[in-house]
């Protein structure tokens, strides 16, 4: 892939653009407490910030009951919605790449299966909400990453053709649906990833190791 290659970029949000993991575990840290459950490190839990509510409970409490795990949820996305943005920031370079871009004329935005009433806030809160070309949340779209109808969606409001957007994600499920929406695929190697996480397996055309790097390619 060369910096020629790319007339539009694209960004999942949580690992990716901005580090939300404070914020997420804070608020998973409030509703265990509520249930009588002690409160989980956040370099234990980071990981797991990308992959949902559920996901940070079941990662918390494995051998909790389901529909306990679930109640924890709810109480969970309670508490997010009033610290949502509160300790988030964008990850170490790349408020300058957005300058950058902006200077190069090149259109980006944000697609993330983040529910539309966490993440425009969130993205308001980073100051973002007039920089972004598009704002794709998971609810935008009758169906989330994976599935390339979030992606298309964002290729058409940045007037971009699939193929010259280059999408950066930190979780497989971003690469596939990079993938199947014929976009060129960047793994954000400074995001959420797991030790289990296998990202030379996942279908990208670049791996980027921090934000610094990503700046350089558009140098």
């Amino acid at each position: 892939m060369h910096k020629h290659d790319v007339k539009g970029v694209l960004f999942d949000l949580d690992g990716t653009l901005a580090d939300t993991a404070p914020d997420l575990v804070h608020a998973l840290n409030l509703s265990l407490d509520d249930a009588g459950f002690s409160a989980q490190p956040l370099d234990k839990m980071r990981h797991a910030a990308s992959h949902g509510s559920l996901f940070l409970v079941k990662t918390a409490i494995p051998n909790a009951d389901e529909a306990l795990q679930v109640h924890i949820q709810q109480k969970l996305l309670q508490h997010y919605g009033r610290i949502n943005g509160d300790h988030s920031r964008l990850f170490d370079n790349l408020a300058e790449l957005l300058t950058l871009l902006d200077e190069q004329g090149i259109p980006y935005g944000v697609v993330t299966n983040k529910p539309a009433r966490f993440a425009r806030p969130l993205v308001e809160k980073l100051g973002l909400t007039h920089q972004l070309k598009t704002m794709i949340s998971g609810d935008s779209t009758r169906h989330a990453k994976p599935h390339t109808a979030p992606m298309l969606l964002a290729a058409q409001q940045i007037s971009t053709p699939p193929e010259h957007i280059l999408y950066l994600g930190d979780a497989e499920r971003d690469l596939i649906a990079a993938h199947n929406a014929n976009m060129l695929g960047g793994v954000a190697l400074w995001g959420y990833l797991s030790a289990t996480d296998t990202p030379d397996l996942w279908p990208s055309k670049q791996q980027f190791e921090h934000g610094a790097s990503l700046k350089q390619f558009f140098a």
